[in-house]
């Protein structure tokens, strides 16, 4: 965990970094260099739905009246805005497709982009979304928030497609990748398993956990 002062204040930044044992522990996993390809995924799978405890906790119930093998009585029930889950490609893919089992209703989207390694900058490749998604809370996955480039284009497709309640979920996050969405989107939570100290030259975060669409793809 990075000194105090690299992390945003919460007071005027929309931010959940939970710091439950057995995500940072799974977590830290992820960062060694020893894991394989294998077992990576199942981590990456393990942690988004970890994650999608903490930012799915204010959803909506209202009470239902249900009965179990002994009494009738109300419980809570699911309610409100129906979800979706968008994810940035490649690397988002492995957490939509971990969540949506947590809540099979959910529609799924994707936004494809990519980062140059020349410019650091986003480019924009593809976009597939639900045609409700204005009618949704979107819950957008991406593994690295690093420089937060790809973040806010993403966010700024979503928007321009309609959607009102958005959410973050970044596995890793660092403070400059946080400022720029907030900065942008001060509207938007982030949801992250670890604020790490910041980016490297080449855009990568540091310490991190090295490229994730590499690491669960293999494809390095």
């Amino acid at each position: 965990m990075p000194p105090e002062k690299h992390v945003p204040d919460p007071a005027t930044r929309k931010l959940t970094a939970p710091q439950h044992p057995l995500l940072q522990h799974k977590l830290s996993l992820m960062r060694d260099v020893q894991t394989g390809v294998k077992e990576f995924r199942e981590l990456a799978a393990e942690v988004s739905l970890l994650l999608a405890y903490e930012a799915m906790r204010d959803l909506e119930t209202e009470p239902q009246t249900l009965s179990t093998p002994i009494a009738t009585a109300q419980f809570p029930m699911l309610s409100g805005k129906k979800l979706a889950l968008v994810a940035i490609l490649r690397a988002g893919l492995i957490m939509t497709e971990s969540v949506v089992r947590l809540v099979p209703a959910a529609k799924v989207g994707h936004i494809g982009m990519y980062r140059d390694p020349e410019t650091l900058q986003p480019v924009a490749y593809y976009s597939k979304l639900p045609a409700d998604i204005s009618e949704r809370r979107v819950f957008l996955t991406d593994p690295m928030l690093a420089t937060g480039g790809s973040a806010v284009a993403a966010i700024g497709t979503l928007k321009a497609a309609g959607a009102v309640s958005i959410k973050l979920m970044s596995i890793l996050a660092v403070p400059e990748g946080i400022k720029r969405v907030h900065d942008a989107y001060p509207d938007v939570e982030i949801v992250t398993a670890a604020i790490d100290a910041g980016l490297n030259d080449h855009g990568y975060i540091v310490p991190g956990l090295g490229d994730a669409g590499d690491r669960i793809y293999g494809t390095k």
